[in-house]
């Protein structure tokens, strides 16, 4: 196993290090894997040639954990773990987590809420003017004034609360290479305003030309006209090739966004997932029983980067940016090929993906030269005329991992795009992929099936859908296998009302789909979704959408699609109720639930025994459910 990087004195000691040049203060328990960010920023820097430690999960109530490496040459590195630590701690209800999968043992607590700022507050009260950069997805996403579903109001750019000197947005391993390399050649961190994917604060005077201005903070914290044109701004300059610098005055500070870092080349990419990562927890955590966070990606190869879906309810055109990278079929392999050399693989791959699994090209040539089209999406409502879809090289890849010796099975369980999929004319990849790559469940994320809703999802339309479903069942039929699709489906989005809820269970009981857990919205930094649910407007053109955001209706959207479960019983009459969908309450074949014992349907106020928008019945052998009628495993593992 590789050494782990150091993490006490003990370590630095045994390495011969009396100071070491960087230090990244991390939310997360310390795991050496590529799954995690902390992990890949680390040895990135290492591999720049430089020492770096470790402090994870530090306790922010003392000074004992911040100094136990004592103070950096240079700098210091600040994340919050994997995932922002308001919603590493809260459901969507703002309820309190029971477990924390970054954590050893799944133990809630080791971490502050919003832990970036409280981390970098700490730090500047220990070691004062010491270069802090923050990054990872909790900075990312608050880079600029943000509505905040916690505190329900917009915060300020992360830079301002925590007193950090640099933040790098994105993936990071680019910029986070020259921010080293030029610390270490003694440049102030004040001087470094050039580098791409980086934000930082500057006296209005010495602000940039050049950039496209967002309505200041004062503007969008009151003004949610403005806050929508801030949004579309922010949305719109994330390419690497015609994005601008972005501004954003908060009082009497610029917030100066840099434009993008382009995206790693493969050659770059492959050296990035080649580092010696000891792929495990950190020894420290073995009598907690270790992280369970890192059970879902131990045996899993990331081979691309980025999303050109660009749902609106997603972080990671924001993030990631839509640009695909990909990493080299030769670098795949090898890592396969490690994967059957740990100790605890038993001869299966749990997934060969990304952010979406079946990308592995440019969305069309286009984008190469002159980025990706701006307030446009590749595959929604419809397939751009453009798109080129082609799965040979992911076919390709998938069958040379299966033949690996000690490879027994190969599967695909992280997002697939099945309009992408449908978009091709070869159906040699759909064949394979339900041959050899369904554990028993494929999961795929229609999300609802109203088009009002999904235009607002940036979704495709529901017919994608049902004819994807038919596909994947008549291949599995054929080929005698017993699979079920599991479908991610969403509640309370914005544009999302009570009858499109309804339409939702409709579809659900036509299709025999019991999904045994569903999704409320949850409106995290960084989306346009999220500008939907504080503003009301859609920022792209102005115009109102609906928002559901009381507990009430909430509750009863999320019931809907729990039709059949007797503890939604209640919710459901009262939503039926409600819509003056009395026609839905009884024992016939399509209503939704039985009415309270005693109670029979009300009299003259039948409704129409309506299952989809236009009234009609959908064709019975139109199936986007399982097909078994009334089974389905409908799990669905996304963190509410």
């Amino acid at each position: 196993m590789n050494q782990f990087l150091p993490v006490c004195r003990e370590d630095m000691e045994a390495r011969g290090i009396e100071q070491l040049d960087f230090i990244i203060v991390t939310g997360d328990a310390y795991v050496d894997h590529p799954s995690f960010g902390t992990a890949i920023i680390s040895r990135v820097v290492e591999a720049e040639g430089y020492t770096i430690g470790v402090i994870s999960q530090p306790d922010w109530r003392s000074d004992r954990d911040f100094t136990r490496l004592g103070r950096p040459k240079y700098g210091f590195f600040v994340n919050s773990g994997n995932i922002d630590s308001m919603v590493a701690h809260y459901t969507v209800a703002k309820r309190r987590r029971s477990q924390d999968a970054y954590t050893p043992g799944g133990v809630m607590g080791r971490r502050p809420d919003r832990a970036v700022i409280v981390y970098c507050q700490k730090l500047r009260e220990i070691y004062g003017d010491i270069p802090l950069i923050i990054g990872g997805l909790e900075a990312s996403l608050r880079r600029f004034a943000h509505y905040d579903y916690w505190d329900d109001t917009v915060r300020p750019s992360i830079l301002v609360d925590s007193g950090a000197d640099l933040l790098s947005y994105g993936m990071g391993e680019l910029q986070t290479m020259e921010i080293v390399n030029r610390l270490a050649k003694g440049e102030d961190i004040h001087t470094l305003r050039d580098i791409r994917g980086t934000c930082y604060l500057c006296a209005p005077a010495e602000t940039p030309y050049g950039g496209a201005q967002c309505p200041d903070f004062a503007q969008v914290s009151s003004d949610k006209i403005a806050y929508c044109k801030a949004t579309k701004i922010q949305m719109d300059q994330q390419d690497e090739i015609y994005g601008k610098i972005i501004l954003q005055r908060h009082g009497n500070q610029m917030l100066v966004q840099n434009p993008p870092m382009r995206v790693l080349t493969t050659e770059e990419l492959d050296r990035v997932y080649a580092l010696p990562y000891a792929r495990a927890w950190h020894p420290m955590y073995d009598a907690a029983g270790g992280v369970p966070g890192i059970e879902e990606v131990e045996f899993s190869i990331a081979h691309n980067r980025g999303c050109f879906g660009n749902c609106n309810f997603c972080s990671i055109a924001f993030h990631q940016g839509r640009k695909i990278a990909v990493r080299s079929e030769e670098s795949v392999l090898a890592e396969a090929k490690l994967l059957t050399t740990l100790p605890n693989f038993k001869g299966y791959i749990h997934d060969v993906g990304g952010p979406t699994a079946n990308f592995r090209r440019p969305s069309c040539k286009k984008q190469l030269t002159q980025g990706l089209c701006k307030g446009k999406k590749c595959l929604a409502p419809t397939p751009c005329p453009a798109l080129e879809t082609d799965h040979r090289e992911y076919l390709e890849m998938l069958r040379k991992i299966r033949a690996i010796p000690g490879v027994k099975r190969v599967f695909i369980r992280s997002g697939i795009r099945y309009d992408y999929m449908m978009n091709d004319p070869d159906d040699t990849f759909f064949n394979e992929l339900v041959e050899y790559h369904v554990s028993g469940q494929l999961k795929v994320a229609p999300e609802h099936c109203a088009s009002d809703v999904l235009d607002a999802m940036g979704k495709p339309h529901i017919e994608v859908y049902k004819a994807f479903a038919e596909k994947f069942y008549r291949i599995t039929k054929r080929l005698g296998k017993k699979q079920f699709l599991v479908p991610y489906l969403m509640s309370s989005h914005p544009g999302s009302t009570l009858k499109d809820a309804i339409e939702l269970a409709l579809f659900l009981k036509e299709n025999h789909i019991h999904p045994e857990q569903v999704q409320d919205f949850y409106p995290t930094p960084g989306t346009v979704s999220t500008c939907m649910f504080h503003t009301g407007l859609d920022p792209y053109t102005l115009k109102p959408v609906f928002v559901p955001k009381t507990s009430e209706e909430k509750a009863m959207q999320r019931a809907l699609l729990q039709y059949f479960m007797p503890k939604n019983r209640d919710l459901v009459l009262k939503a039926l109720r409600k819509a003056g969908r009395y026609d839905l309450i009884g024992t016939g074949p399509s209503c939704l639930v039985a009415p309270p014992a005693g109670e029979g349907q009300a009299r003259g106020q039948k409704g129409p025994k309506t299952a989809s928008r236009n009234g009609n019945r959908a064709n019975p052998r139109q199936k986007a459910g399982p097909g078994p009628k009334g089974k389905h495993p409908g799990k669905n593992k996304r963190r509410p």
